[in-house]
């Protein structure tokens, strides 16, 4: 027996402990039905239990809370609340609640705290008839995943005291206007409501406040610009949608930000520091004189200053010791407080290098691709390097007419810009011309050292398909070389002109060091192959001093202006690579929009249309419209005569040529330079 009566004890037990875990328990002062309950002052009075500081209802059975069910209740709080924190999983009973009816919650002058959490509400709860007394009222509304709006006028007639907002975790996706209407905001937390994505302008209308706001977690992409002007503390970090602040008038009064961008912080800064330099630009003497007539009080006794700071309080002349905006993240170095050009001398010089690099490169195509000539190997590479030299434009007037569009409010438009199509379509572009352009001077100079010294030898000539191979290398190493970065291997996103400078990781930094020392290995070989092509044709006897000259002053400008664009651009950048920087990203972009382009600025004007072939060329296209027809004939006449000139001395030669005699004469009938430019 004693046994038996043991295991009955214990299933007593389990069942005493397990009930409350799934049962509905009706509370003393309300009453309850099969479908409905009512807990009112009425039924509280006739209960005897007197004042009641909390009521707390759990795992309710009913699917509506009935119209006055808490009509003139004597309470200070009520909780709504799913039981998920005790060791029960029964929270369906919760769930199965769908509707308060409006006027559920009416007169009720003493409550202080209402929470409504992990409900199955499908309609926001009316809270306009509590009229709650308190000196601070606290709502709370949690995971109730089942209402979409927050609609008009949803809590005025809380209280007409300050109310703290705690309205987490639901799956509100938009909060209509006017929605706070009629209420005095301390605190309204919205956090982690991640469904949340629209707050239409007038929803803060008719409300006072809120004094701290908290968005974090959301997906809002745009704040109201009405309502936030008493905003002090404004949270909204994790909100990754939010790219964009409303007008900073709209938060004049802020003092605190918790954010997601650090161009965000930037905005904040300039504003708060021009509002001062505004503010005080009439009063830059008070604050420098010490022996001024203001210092001295007037015959009334008054002083000066203090009668401007009675007057004027909100100046605060305090001598610009007004505190700035506290403000995170704060800016790193490589995204400064600053346009995306920074200066306005690279604003104007932009466009222009931008201009001439697209024009003159595009200039270049057209005639050599529309001209009636074969395309021979030095058409084809002068054909790569015009294109890739177009690209280098393109994306320095993307860069320019980002900065246009963007000017002064840069810091609403950077995280859209540098996480967005358009820096890695701008870094793309200038990746991938920088490499190709590169690769493209180093071949043509390869060429025509080749050229040069085999002059004597035709078999060893280079033929069409032997520098499309090469060419087809080249556009293969740079597609890749620009491609990394979008995907994963540095990144574009870095800085404000979507040049690929991250080297936070290891693959990273390899990747920056190699690119670079691979473009300087490149301007070691053009210029080594050019001091050989010049050593070749170099020949006292055969050629006058001018013609030295005027080759070498050819040759010196064609190096030196590849020079000026690799040599700051590389220093300064592997000593940034290698995590000792020598220079401020500010003071960086100087080089890459001085220095940087430059060859593709002069390239097309180097290279083809200071030559005397590019000039013809524009004559023979531009005879077929009408006009230059005497500068056309005398370019064909010229190009008869040279032509039987090499052919009568390939005739009467029957003497073994040497390297000078085939060098002489490619430099003597314009074939060094001005042939290779064609």
């Amino acid at each position: 027996m004693a046994p038996r009566a043991v295991w009955l004890l214990v299933a007593l037990s389990g069942i005493l402990t397990v009930r409350p875990c799934w049962a509905f328990t009706c509370p003393a002062i309300c009453r309850c039905g099969v479908d409905t309950f009512h807990c009112t002052r009425d039924t509280q009075l006739a209960s005897r239990t007197g004042h009641l500081s909390r009521l707390r209802l759990t795992h309710l059975p009913f699917k509506e809370v009935a119209r006055h069910a808490f009509k003139e209740l004597i309470l200070d709080v009520l909780i709504f609340f799913s039981l998920s924190f005790f060791p029960c999983s029964l929270i369906q009973n919760i769930n199965s609640l769908r509707v308060i009816e409006k006027g559920a919650f009416t007169d009720l002058p003493k409550l202080e705290y209402l929470s409504i959490g992990n409900t199955g509400l499908i309609h926001f709860p009316d809270f306009t008839t509590i009229s709650s007394l308190a000196p601070n009222f606290i709502l709370e509304m949690a995971d109730n995943m089942r209402i979409d709006t927050v609609p008009a006028n949803s809590f005025q007639g809380i209280t007409e005291e300050y109310v703290d907002m705690n309205v987490v975790r639901n799956s509100f996706k938009e909060i209509k206007s006017h929605a706070f209407n009629g209420t005095k905001l301390n605190t309204l937390v919205l956090r982690d409501n991640k469904y949340l994505s629209k707050i239409q302008k007038d929803a803060f209308e008719g409300a006072f406040g809120p004094i701290s706001l908290d968005i974090s977690s959301t997906a809002l992409s745009s704040l109201p610009p009405k309502g936030l002007r008493q905003v002090r503390f404004l949270k909204a970090s994790s909100a990754y949608a939010l790219k964009s602040l409303p007008p900073l008038q709209s938060l004049d009064e802020l003092l605190e930000a918790e954010l997601t961008y650090p161009s965000h912080c930037c905005a904040f800064h300039t504003w708060r520091r021009k509002q001062r330099e505004n503010a005080f630009k009439n009063f830059t003497k008070l604050c420098d004189a010490t022996d001024t007539d203001i210092m001295e009080p007037t015959a009334d006794g008054v002083n000066g200053i203090n009668d401007i700071n009675f007057q004027y309080p909100d100046l605060e002349l305090g001598c610009l010791n007004s505190p700035f905006i506290k403000c995170t993240p704060k800016p790193d170095a490589f995204n400064p407080c600053e346009d995306l050009l920074g200066y306005s001398f690279l604003r104007s010089l932009t466009w222009i290098i931008a201009v001439f690099a697209v024009t003159g490169n595009l200039a270049v195509l057209v005639i050599l691709l529309s001209s009636h000539h074969k395309l021979t190997i030095s058409r084809f590479l002068m054909c790569n390097l015009a294109f890739a030299d177009l690209c280098m434009g393109l994306y320095l007037m993307l860069i320019a007419f980002m900065d246009y569009h963007s000017h002064q409010e840069y810091y609403n438009h950077a995280t859209d810009w540098q996480t967005g199509a358009g820096c890695g379509i701008s870094g793309f572009l200038t990746v991938f011309a920088s490499e190709l352009s590169v690769f493209t001077l180093t071949v043509i100079s390869l060429e025509r050292w080749h050229t040069i010294t085999n002059a004597m030898y035709l078999n060893k000539r280079l033929r069409m398909r032997h520098v499309t191979a090469m060419m087809a290398v080249g556009w293969g190493f740079s597609l890749l070389v620009a491609l990394l970065p979008l995907v994963g291997v540095s990144s574009y996103s870095k800085v404000s002109i979507c040049l690929p400078m991250d080297i936070d990781t290891l693959s990273s930094q390899i990747y920056v060091v190699a690119v670079l020392f691979l473009n300087v290995v490149a301007f070691l070989v053009v210029c080594y192959c050019y001091v050989c092509i010049y050593l070749s044709v170099h020949n006292p006897d055969l050629t006058t001093r001018h013609g030295d000259t005027k080759i070498a002053k050819r040759m010196a400008v064609l190096i030196f202006t590849d020079f000026l664009c690799m040599a700051p651009i590389s220093f300064f950048a592997i000593s940034a690579a290698l995590r000792a920087p020598l220079i401020t990203v500010s003071h960086s972009k100087i080089l890459l929009i001085l220095f940087y382009p430059i060859n593709s600025l002069c390239n097309p004007f180097l290279y083809t249309i200071f030559t005397r072939a590019f000039r013809k060329d524009v004559c023979l296209l531009l005879s077929r419209c009408g006009c230059c027809h005497t500068k056309t004939n005398f370019y064909r006449t010229h190009s008869l005569a040279v032509n039987t000139t090499c052919a009568n001395n390939t005739v009467s030669t029957s003497k073994p040529h040497s390297l000078s005699f085939y060098a002489y004469h490619i430099k003597m009938q314009g074939c060094f330079l001005n042939k290779g430019a064609t």
